[in-house]
């Protein structure tokens, strides 16, 4: 049984890592202007709210899967070509986020913590690290 500590410890750790999930998303979708570029592309800006409707959707159906532990049985062949495309768009997502980090800069200047930006950084990273470790010693053993 938890104690309420750890429980509380849990709950920080849960709601840093949706936060530091949450903002990488909003960044990839509003810094690097996805739904206005996807508008482009398909000639549909009449249907801007469309594409943010869907974007919002697959949010919240996959957020529910994953709470909810859904599973669906499919094929090898089906799998390899889910596990091609979400491989797709985890490289894809990976490469845009890399031009994101270009946001760190300009937050920190404009939030006054210039002089605490090797700090920010080091908390990231630090934290991913122990985070990963965490993970497979914890959960993989």
């Amino acid at each position: 049984m938890m104690t309420v500590l750890s429980l509380i410890a849990v709950v920080i750790v849960g709601v840093s890592g949706g936060l530091a999930v949450g903002g990488g998303m909003v960044a990839f979708l509003i810094v690097l202007d996805i739904v206005p570029r996807l508008a482009q592309i398909t000639r549909a800006f009449h249907r801007v709210h469309f594409f943010e409707g869907a974007m919002v959707t697959g949010v919240l159906f996959w957020t529910f899967a994953d709470f909810l532990n859904w599973h669906v049985a499919l094929s090898p062949l089906v799998t390899v070509v889910v596990g091609l495309l979400v491989g797709c768009f985890n490289g894809m997502l990976a490469g845009a986020l890399t031009e994101v980090l270009n946001v760190l800069p300009i937050m920190a200047k404009r939030l006054g913590l210039g002089a605490f930006i090797v700090w920010l950084l080091m908390a990231m990273v630090l934290g991913k690290v122990a985070g990963s470790l965490f993970e497979w010693i914890v959960f993989r053993a």
